[in-house]
């Protein structure tokens, strides 16, 4: 056990000393989030990683989770090309869902397992400014493409870095729910 152990760590330790100080994105998916073990040991890595010199940002998404609480308020989803139709009331559901019950679940894993995590929304500190996404789409390369509109389904214009700078040069690790603002102040769904 012992020389498995050192063989990983001589294994590892190029990539220690390449990604020791720098910061990286975790994409971390609904659908991973399903399994209690999967969970835990994600908590686990993220953890590790701040503990080797690593900053880890945490970017989650949370569509079975949305999915789930949609059906139980009677909501029905609408999806377009994979991504979720979002209009008013099912953007409320998905921010409660993401900045909320999500988000937090990510949070407190990550401080069980001794790590500093702090959640956050796109909309604090204006960390993620987004606009309304439009999809093209094409069936017949003779007629012009079919404007589809998503609802409040949008792409990312703008990152703050400053939130994320601060909080991982004090030792936290951000995790962050994809939910955006617009320029007029609204809320827009962003496929983490």
């Amino acid at each position: 056990m012992k020389n498995s152990v050192a063989d990983l760590l001589i294994e590892t330790l190029p990539y220690i000393k390449r990604f020791s100080g720098k910061t990286i994105v975790v994409k971390y998916g609904g659908h991973a989030m399903k399994d209690e073990n999967l969970k835990k040991d994600f908590a686990n890595d993220i953890t590790l990683l701040k503990y080797i010199g690593v900053n880890p940002v945490v970017v989650h998404g949370g569509g079975p989770q949305i999915n789930t609480v949609l059906d139980a308020m009677g909501i029905t989803s609408k999806f377009i090309r994979g991504m979720r139709y979002t209009d008013d009331q099912t953007m409320d559901v998905v921010e409660m869902v993401l900045g909320g019950k999500v988000n937090k679940d990510i949070v407190a894993r990550i401080n069980r397992q001794g790590g500093k995590a702090v959640g956050l929304t796109g909309k604090d500190g204006m960390l993620i400014t987004a606009e309304k996404m439009t999809i093209y789409h094409q069936e017949d390369e003779n007629k012009p493409p079919e404007i589809i509109d998503p609802g409040m389904v949008g792409n990312v214009s703008n990152i703050n870095p400053d939130i994320i700078h601060t909080l991982t040069a004090k030792g936290f690790i951000p995790v962050i729910a994809p939910v955006g603002l617009g320029e007029n102040g609204e809320t827009y769904n962003i496929n983490a």
